[in-house]
């Protein structure tokens, strides 16, 4: 089987995908080396880290980049990729060849835009469908902000049935947290759900229970990296203790190619 076969296989298995979300080589190495057999990037990660702004089609080069770091790992690769970085369908067909060359089992699409408006929902169906012509095999979630944004949420079932009829593998309603509507969507769906997990919200097995094929992490690693980062330098400036379990420089290292483990230390 194909990395593509097996990462479509992962979303109708009898549990749900649980898809935590890396930024760099050392955070996907280190999921990996938890035993997760398939890990997505998040946008707002890849930018922060370059110092740019997420959402605003500002960062195709770093998640070009960043695919071919993590294109060749031990794990399947889904990339975030904003909204294509292009309302070109053709460019965005582009972007999808690419990364897939660099070793992407799946990308993720949304039609959420920064001005807080969406994507027309005909031209967001137009990306899916020149991306699945371009790379038939490429894995698409194609996602809808409709929860995210004030008051659009009754387009949601629209704009889920025309990207799936335009060939999505599975479409992605951030936001949304509430059982009984997610169990109420499924039922009205040909694809399998993705869900944003909440801390708040439904646990894993819960949405699995529910009907929901696939879990997303998002942002939520990166930013808890982030506070426990600065966490940790407020802690020893008042002469507290570090919290938390801190990998050592060895372990580190070791996630790094090629490195000899008797040297990292």
């Amino acid at each position: 089987m194909t990395n593509f076969s097996v990462f479509s296989a992962l979303h109708h298995a009898d549990t749900p995908l649980l898809l935590p979300n890396a930024w760099d080589h050392a955070s996907a190495a280190a999921l990996a080396q938890q035993g997760f057999a398939a890990i997505g990037t998040t946008s707002l990660g890849t930018a922060a880290a370059a110092g740019l702004p997420d959402g605003m089609a500002a960062t195709r080069d770093e998640t070009l980049l960043l695919a071919k770091r993590l294109g060749n790992g031990p794990f399947l690769l889904s990339v975030d990729a904003e909204g294509g970085f292009s309302d070109h369908p053709a460019a965005v067909a582009e972007l999808a060849r690419e990364l897939a060359a660099a070793g992407a089992a799946g990308i993720n699409l949304e039609d959420g835009r920064a001005d807080g408006t969406l994507t027309p929902v005909d031209l967001h169906a137009a990306k899916i469908a020149a991306v699945k012509a371009a790379t038939p095999d490429l894995f698409v979630n194609a996602r809808t902000d409709t929860h995210w944004l004030d008051g659009p949420q009754t387009e949601t079932s629209r704009r889920l049935d025309a990207y799936q009829q335009a060939g999505a593998d599975c479409v992605f309603v951030p936001g949304l947290s509430d059982p009984t509507q997610i169990a109420a969507l499924v039922k009205t769906l040909d694809v399998p759900l993705n869900i944003l997990y909440s801390p708040s919200g439904p646990t894993v097995a819960h949405l699995g229970n529910l009907g929901v094929r696939r879990v997303s992490l998002g942002s939520l690693l990166f930013r808890t990296a982030l506070g426990a980062a600065v966490s940790a330098a407020t802690d020893i400036r008042a002469d507290r203790p570090v919290r938390g379990k801190t990998p050592t420089y060895s372990e580190v290292q070791q996630l790094c190619p090629g490195v000899d483990p008797d040297l990292a230390k």
